[in-house]
């Protein structure tokens, strides 16, 4: 029995995200200025929703990032923290610091909202 499971997985079990290596190379800019770079970007496919890129912190350059206190919350991935761009987008950047069991994998990863940010996958 896992520490802590999503209670979304209990009202659908049928639910499915899967999380694989992203084959490409992952660029996050913004204005043109890159703000991550990385060959190590997990991507999570979720239902109908648009493939998201999470990106290990390592490859994004963190100084150019400010915590918010926005917070969401996902029934199956946990509670998720939130990021600005300094002088640009706010809240533009999440990550699930401490995610459900079923979410490990992309525990304090980042991803970015492609309506505030370019981001390539080559």
């Amino acid at each position: 029995m896992s520490a802590n499971p999503a209670p979304g997985y209990k009202k659908r079990p049928d639910h499915r995200i899967d999380v694989q290596p992203a084959r490409e190379r992952v660029q996050v800019k913004w204005h043109g200025e890159l703000i991550a770079d990385s060959r190590n970007a997990l991507v999570m496919r979720e239902g109908s929703y648009a493939p998201v890129f999470y990106v290990p912190r390592d490859d994004v350059r963190m100084e150019r990032l400010a915590r918010t206190n926005h917070g969401t919350h996902c029934p199956f991935k946990g509670d998720a923290s939130y990021y600005s761009i300094v002088n640009g987008p706010e809240n533009a950047v999440w990550s699930y610091e401490a995610p459900y069991d079923e979410m490990l994998a992309i525990k304090g990863l980042l991803a970015f909202y492609p309506d505030k940010v370019e981001i390539s996958a080559t």
